[in-house]
């Protein structure tokens, strides 16, 4: 029996003997988890910035201060969570009492990228303990120190009987993936959910696929062209864009252009200074791999913004490029970097048109006050998720969840929704003895009729 058998074995006969599903327990293993973030938040910002000089604010403020705010937010409201949901009866089963209870999956699976190494682990985790499940954590091999310091904080603070992890590479998900899980939270690329979504399939194991695309951004002539600026460029460049809802292209309308292309300039000048490669808040590319294939699509168009490299650093500047088609490479698939490729529309009919010729994204984001445009945008594309007059920014909010739709996935999280997602709704009918309508039993001469009135 391999360590992971092993892991698994012992997280299954945990849960079947009833461990994990009190309240108590939950609230329990989810201060842990907040405990740990909160007295080793040095070491984990600090890992992360070895791994690619990601700065101590955007580690907070992005990964450390979301998870604990999700972790207070699931404390707050936990209780009312997990009690059974009363629903009406009907007429067919009267009398009767109907209810909904949330019941744990039993075992899951979370396998994390590297772009964000503690909050892709770590926000998933929250939804799992809450929900009364035990879990098997797989970070990243492309963030080596902070997956070392997450498993070993994972293994100083839970037991291995209710949270493990599990260090390695593509070997390793193999290895996992065939193994009896209840169910798999997956976060990355379309190719490798692919493979995921084919491995459970296999043994029907339920998946929540976190997944990514090119998600547009449309600014139209009314927009605040200042407050746009900052907010795309913002959007687009913090994490170097390796955010899989970061800006992927512009849209930008033609009567504009110029005039937002010297916004857009400014901007990357007032927040990364006239050299961005010395500016302290300015995260590098992940691996030579990825700086290579981003370096790549510098060839692409022209660039009117940025376009320097140092491969030495895995350095590529906030980069703007225009006089791109839909024919070029950047614009085949997502591009995961501090690289954004602008279009023009001439109206908004031209602009979703332009939208539909890629496959629908996990977010979209609409820069105007019109609103007759937000209306027929929100109407006519299709996206996961997004925001109006503003970048990312969603994510902060408990109350929306997120998830893609489509190629960029299915499911999704935070807030109620991560328990929701870690939760199997049981439906119940209780009956009692008292009464019992006799129209349902054979002989049935006669009784059509009263059954039709009953449908009706």
């Amino acid at each position: 029996m391999s360590e992971f058998q092993s892991i698994l074995k012992n997280q299954h006969r945990f849960f079947r003997d009833g461990h994990t599903k009190s309240l108590e327990f939950r609230v329990e293993q989810l201060n842990i988890l907040k405990t740990l973030l909160k007295e080793n938040e040095e070491v984990l910002i600090d890992a992360v910035y070895q791994d690619f000089k990601k700065p101590p604010f955007e580690t907070f403020g992005t990964e450390i201060g979301l998870i604990i705010n999700e972790i207070s937010f699931a404390l707050k409201n936990l209780e009312k969570w997990i009690r059974p949901e009363s629903v009406p009866s009907s007429l067919v089963n009267f009398p009767s009492k109907n209810y909904i209870l949330k019941e744990p999956y039993g075992n899951v699976l979370i396998i994390a990228p590297w772009n964000y190494p503690i909050q892709l682990c770590l926000l998933p985790l929250v939804g799992a303990l809450a929900a009364g499940n035990t879990a098997i954590i797989k970070p990243s091999e492309l963030t080596s120190h902070t997956s070392d310091v997450i498993q070993s904080l994972i293994h100083k603070y839970f037991s291995a009987d209710v949270v493990s992890v599990a260090l390695g590479g593509v070997d390793v998900s193999s290895e996992l993936l065939e193994l009896p899980f209840n169910y798999i939270f997956f976060t990355g690329s379309t190719r490798v959910g692919k493979i995921i979504m084919q491995s459970a399939a296999k043994r029907l194991i339920p998946v929540t696929l976190e997944l990514g695309g090119k998600t547009p951004c449309i600014v139209d002539e009314s927009a605040d062209l200042e407050i746009s600026a900052k907010r795309i460029v913002w959007g687009k460049f913090v994490n170097a864009g390796q955010t899989c809802v970061a800006p992927d292209y512009l849209l930008v309308q033609d009567s504009i252009k110029d005039e937002f292309l010297n916004h857009l300039k400014s901007t990357v000048h007032q927040l990364y200074g006239e050299d961005p490669s010395k500016s302290e808040d300015y995260t590098r590319i992940i691996n030579d791999a990825h700086f290579n294939r981003l370096a790549s699509l510098l060839n692409n168009g022209s660039v009117v913004i940025g376009g320097q490299l140092d491969e030495s650093e895995r350095y590529i500047a906030p980069t703007i490029l225009e006089n791109i088609t839909w024919d070029d490479q950047v614009m085949q698939d997502e591009i995961f970097g501090p690289i954004l490729p602008l279009l023009t529309f001439s109206d908004i009919d031209d602009a979703i048109a332009q939208i539909h010729r890629t496959t629908r994204p996990l977010a979209l984001y609409l820069f105007t006050t019109k609103d007759d445009v937000e209306k027929k945008v929100l109407e006519q594309v299709s996206f996961g998720g997004g925001a109006i007059n503003d970048t990312i920014a969603q994510l902060g909010n408990h109350h929306l969840s997120f998830g893609g739709v489509g190629a960029s996935g299915f499911g999704s999280y935070h807030g109620k929704a991560s328990f929701d997602s870690f939760s199997h709704q049981k439906s119940i009918m209780k009956k009692n003895f008292l009464v019992d309508i006799p129209i349902r039993y054979a002989p049935y001469d006669g009784k059509i009729k009263w059954l039709k009135t009953i449908f009706r």
